[in-house]
């Protein structure tokens, strides 16, 4: 990983960029891959020792909240497509940091648990993220931290039909399911 994402000055701009380039790099969706590119940067650098990735760091936050919850049902609590949370499960599942087994509601669907090796590991994650979601936003004022999430959070919500993959946050856990 370059350090340079860590530069407290600026890159310096070349001194005249064609008018598509200055375009393209004005756009939200430049400006929203590149901050989202840096933000996993930031993250996978403060978990380097744990190898965690932020997805991976989603999905087992999620588990612990809902234990048991099916493949389906996690993937549209993060928002990604099927494909994908199946892709990150199998590598949690080869690191045994989960286990996936038939629901025992429906045989034929798959119910995902953190293992004890997935909770110490999401607990170890906490610091490293904490120190992550810190980095990433110190460039910001604090006006501007609450300032940027209202705007991605207003953003998000309004678009959220134009979305590939659904999001659904799953229902608040009992207190008594919430760490099970």
């Amino acid at each position: 990983m370059s350090h340079s994402l860590f530069r407290k000055d600026p890159v310096p701009a070349p001194t005249k960029l064609p008018a598509t380039l200055s375009r393209l790099y004005a756009r939200p969706g430049f400006l929203l891959r590149r901050a989202h590119q840096i933000s996993a940067a930031v993250f996978e650098d403060a978990c380097k020792e744990l190898a965690l990735t932020p997805a991976q760091f989603g999905v087992l936050t999620v588990l612990q909240a809902h234990p048991g919850l099916g493949q389906s049902s996690l993937a549209r609590a993060l928002g990604f497509d099927k494909v994908t949370v199946l892709r990150i499960l199998r590598g949690l599942q080869a690191r045994g940091l989960v286990a996936r087994l038939p629901a025992e509601d429906n045989r034929r669907n798959i119910s995902v648990n953190l293992t004890p090796a997935g909770h110490d590991v999401l607990q170890q994650a906490q610091k490293p993220a904490e120190k992550a979601y810190k980095r990433l936003m110190a460039p910001l004022g604090k006006d501007q931290q609450e300032q940027l999430l209202e705007l991605l959070q207003l953003l998000t919500g309004e678009l959220e039909d134009e979305a590939r993959a659904a999001f659904v946050p799953p229902p608040a856990a009992s207190p008594s399911r919430q760490f099970g």
